[in-house]
């Protein structure tokens, strides 16, 4: 058996999920989500408490007992509690806005980069004051939350790879809890 394929689901107060027939649709505070289940993947609810099961031991089988669980968990959690990815912004002139449904990037190119914001995410930005004398510090925050893990994560990489940290002075955009290694510049000769 999987590990992950069978823990069971607990399902939260004010949280409900609904089985019809392969769609599963899971309704909370937040707002709703579904999935439609792989063949050979059912799911079972008793009391609040939600098993997934697979039809046979096939390797396929086995990676989506446990894709399944996790995907139905993910979604459980979401539409109760919801996700969020915090982005930090380094970097002089450096910025980030929220103009109606674009994320606007001003990241050191001759240009600005327009980010169309997914419907179901909201995104805000915050501007930093920058203390004087250190380099390392961030000029911006960006988050962004939704009920949708995969949604929030991806738009929150694409964020990110408009100006990846860089090693030598650490500028870029990076995650909140992202430790970017800064390289020892050219030595000159003595």
């Amino acid at each position: 058996m999987s590990r992950i394929g069978k823990a069971p689901i607990k399902l939260s107060s004010g949280t409900e999920l609904k089985l019809n027939g392969e769609v599963v649709n899971v309704k909370g505070k937040l707002g709703e989500l579904s999935y439609t289940l792989m063949p050979g993947i059912t799911v079972e609810m008793e009391d609040n408490i939600v098993h997934v099961k697979r039809s046979d031991d096939t390797k396929g089988q086995r990676a989506l007992h446990g894709l399944t669980r996790a995907l139905l968990q993910n979604m459980v959690t979401g539409v109760s509690d919801g996700f969020q990815k915090i982005l930090h912004i380094f970097g002089t002139g450096y910025s980030s806005e929220v103009i109606g449904p674009w994320l606007k990037l001003t990241l050191g190119y001759s240009h600005d980069i327009l980010l169309q914001i997914p419907a179901g995410l909201q995104v805000s930005t915050e501007a930093v004051p920058r203390s004087k004398g250190t380099r390392s510090d961030f000029t911006s925050i960006i988050t962004i939350k939704g009920i949708d893990k995969q949604l929030v994560g991806q738009f929150a990489a694409q964020v990110r790879g408009c100006r990846p940290p860089e090693n030598y002075k650490g500028k870029g955009v990076r995650y909140n809890d992202e430790y970017v290694t800064i390289k020892a510049g050219k030595a000159g000769s003595k």
